[in-house]
């Protein structure tokens, strides 16, 4: 059926041809030519797109504006995203060294986006992007719903890549450096992952768990690798397992009681560059055989601390032992608390000599106070931990296979990384002195920028967010000059 002639005769732009459209035939599009082709010695003309419609007798051209749904974001948030990258923009870099550049960018942008958005879920990745100046920086990363949980499977299925990473920052580790090891454990209650189980705080907590260990050095205060295990396993076997993986081979390990010499004996006698200190359990033989509570001296600076330092017989040991008045005192008053219903007066005498007490075994021989500097350094693993979970909302898993649940805990161990950073940069600014650390985050949020005539412009900020920004360096200082005073007016009398 044929274009009627009442339609062919409308109006409409030159080189254009008419065309039925609908089921019927009864609609029509104007569609333009834009060349013409050869064929068999022929010219055949070559149509283009649909710029329009006959509608009601008349041509109605299509409209080229873009409707506001599909227009570009013309205002995103700039500070905490820049300042975040200018705290971590190595970190693609060691992302590349083992991943194609485009798995490293979704990694590296993942956790950026849960550094500067706390709580961020994965379906809201991709708003966040678009919304943020990261899309500015890093054009083109593919963040929806489908995409992300599709590559946490991917990056789960290749967890040898995840491993090379952690050994790569292992590696650049020196021997002199403080290897904090601790473990803390996330809510699992998934039903399809191996790795979700019930741990030693299951009647306290009622939920199954993953169990996450970290390594942090101590100097340049960031974690180093980290390793995730089922709920229910011990740290004590976990630990060789963590120093094998990751080849942890230099350093001084510090760790906390759950972990023993005998569970890795022989990675720090197969590693003569790794050393090791560990505390006792206060009913260790080596305490009384040794004769660790018959403190010598006092620390140099810290009077209220006495210690005393014994050499194991025929072995290249040595135990160091701390008794602080302070923490005595305050641990006797609870146990006089817990007791004071049954008061026993021959336990609480037994008791007394521990109180306030910590003894360490260590294949290193040093003095005593740089033993106890070390193992007070371990509280900054406690504070990465906190953040960890408390101020960046990862105290439980939002994924469910083995997979997913390993490649997200990688992204939190980036992120993790970049937290620490930024509290060492937040440390180092004056203007944040009496900022916690989400306001801190939130004052950076509220710096966006807005694009005007192409060009991107920072929205007006108050002197006070303007003198966090400048003292970050994300802004110059602006300098003002204020007018000279006049000539003083004469004095009539």
């Amino acid at each position: 059926m044929g274009i009627p002639e009442e339609i062919r005769k409308v109006e409409r732009p030159a080189n254009t041809v008419v065309v039925a459209y609908g089921k019927d035939k009864d609609k029509y599009a104007v569609r333009s030519r834009i060349g013409c082709r050869n064929i068999d010695g022929r010219r055949v003309p070559v149509e283009g797109p649909i710029i329009g419609h006959i509608i009601n007798g008349e041509y109605v051209p299509i409209d080229e504006k873009q409707r506001v749904s599909e227009s570009p974001v013309d205002i995103k948030d700039w500070a905490n995203i820049e300042f975040v990258t200018y705290c971590s923009s190595d970190l693609l870099d060691e992302l590349c060294e083992v991943y194609h550049r485009d798995d490293a960018l979704k990694l590296y942008c993942m956790a950026v986006l849960r550094v500067c958005y706390h709580g961020i879920k994965d379906d809201e990745l991709k708003d966040a992007y678009d919304n943020s100046f990261l899309s500015e920086m890093y054009p083109g990363v593919a963040l929806s719903r489908n995409t992300v949980s599709e590559f946490h499977k991917d990056v789960g299925k290749t967890y040898s890549k995840i491993v090379e990473y952690m050994r790569n920052r292992v590696a650049k580790l020196q021997e002199s450096h403080h290897l904090v090891i601790d473990g803390t454990l996330k809510s699992d209650e998934s039903s399809v992952n191996s790795l979700s189980n019930y741990s030693r705080k299951a009647r306290t907590k009622g939920t199954r768990d993953i169990s996450v260990l970290y390594a942090y050095d101590v100097e340049t205060r960031e974690p180093v690798c980290s390793k995730i295990y089922p709920g229910n396993m011990l740290d004590i076997i976990a630990f060789k397992d963590f120093l094998n993986t990751n080849r942890i081979s230099k350093g001084l390990i510090i760790a906390d009681k759950g972990f023993t010499v005998k569970a890795a004996n022989q990675v720090f006698a197969d590693n003569p560059e790794l050393h090791y200190l560990l505390p006792l359990k206060r009913d260790a033989a080596l305490i009384d055989h040794y004769g660790m509570y018959q403190f010598e001296m006092s620390l140099d600076g810290n009077p209220q601390i006495v210690c005393r330092k014994a050499k194991i017989n025929n072995e290249r040991k040595w135990l160091y032992s701390f008794r602080d008045a302070s923490k005595a005192a305050n641990e006797e008053y609870a146990y006089l608390q817990k007791n004071k219903d049954d008061y026993d007066p021959k336990d609480h005498e037994a008791r007394r000599e521990e109180f306030g007490t910590i003894v360490f075994e260590s294949d290193y021989d040093c003095p005593c106070e740089l033993i106890y500097k070390a193992y007070e350094e371990r509280w900054l693993i406690e504070m990465v931990f906190r953040y960890y979970k408390d101020v960046n909302e990862f105290d439980e898993t939002r994924v469910h296979s083995d997979y997913s649940v390993i490649s997200s805990e990688f992204v939190c161990f980036l992120s993790s990384i970049i937290s620490s950073r930024i509290l060492k940069r937040f440390d180092s600014a004056k203007s944040l002195d009496n900022l916690s650390y989400g306001k801190s985050m939130a004052v950076l949020e509220r710096a966006k920028k807005v694009r005007i005539d192409g060009k991107w412009n920072l929205v007006r900020l108050t002197v006070k967010d303007s003198e966090i920004l400048t003292d970050l360096g994300l802004i110059p200082d602006v300098i003002t000059v204020k007018n000279p005073r006049g000539r003083p007016r004469k004095n009539k009398s």
